[in-house]
């Protein structure tokens, strides 16, 4: 397997500051490139902040954060930058973008929507369906999910594993409560282990109302 590194950058994005979310991307992956990282993996949603709530029911809001998505893609180099942000095709998805040489290389829009408890994504988003999520990346092939996209071992990593990813990397931003992250290092590595094929786990950090997000990110070996 070809040698790739990664930078996990557990960012803390604050909800609706989507100037200040990409100047802190851009400082972040800055550090990472200059580290000699082949990918930097941000948190979900890093664009717009998580959660955005009922900012996406305001069309202009939406536009920006697709306009932020290109201003910062424009400033990406050598070193990929896997972001999260707002997709708007025909209806919104809670979605990835891939970012290389001054342009989105390709998109992801999470398929597995958390609908309960702090979570409340149906309201605002539609599932994403099985579509092209595998990226040559520093020549290794990774894939990108969202979150609760890698809880089901029947899910889209094993797809993407079945599919050659060597790589899987996973964009969060989960809350923390009492053995939250112990529980996440028994899932993630036993999805690692049943697909056969590495996991980068990457979560915010900081807090947005009542939710503490904890970071906590992780590398997994298949």
């Amino acid at each position: 397997m070809t040698r790739l590194r990664v930078a996990a950058c557990q960012l803390n994005p604050v909800v609706g500051d989507l100037e200040g979310n990409v100047g802190r991307v851009l400082t972040a992956l800055a550090t990472a490139e200059s580290a000699g990282a082949d990918i930097a993996v941000f948190p979900e949603l890093a664009i717009t902040g998580y959660p955005p709530e009922d900012l996406l029911l305001k069309p202009q809001f939406v536009e920006d954060n697709l306009s932020a998505l290109e201003e910062l893609a424009s400033h990406t180099g050598r070193c990929a930058a896997v972001v999260g942000f707002v997709d708007r095709q025909r209806d919104l998805h809670n979605a990835a973008a891939v970012c290389a040489h001054g342009a989105v290389q390709g998109r992801y829009h999470k398929r597995v929507l958390p609908n309960y408890g702090v979570f409340d994504e149906q309201r605002y988003f539609t599932a994403g369906s099985p579509m092209e999520s595998l990226f040559l990346i520093g020549g290794v092939r990774c894939g990108v999910s969202i979150c609760e996209d890698v809880w089901s071992p029947t899910g889209p990593m094993a797809e993407q594993a079945a599919g050659g990813a060597e790589v899987v990397v996973n964009l969060n931003a989960s809350p923390y409560h009492a053995g939250r992250t112990n529980e996440r290092e028994r899932m993630l590595g036993t999805r690692a282990a049943d697909a056969s094929c590495a996991l980068v786990y990457v979560n915010q950090v900081g807090g947005q109302d009542e939710l503490v997000f904890d970071g906590a990110s992780m590398v997994f070996d298949g």
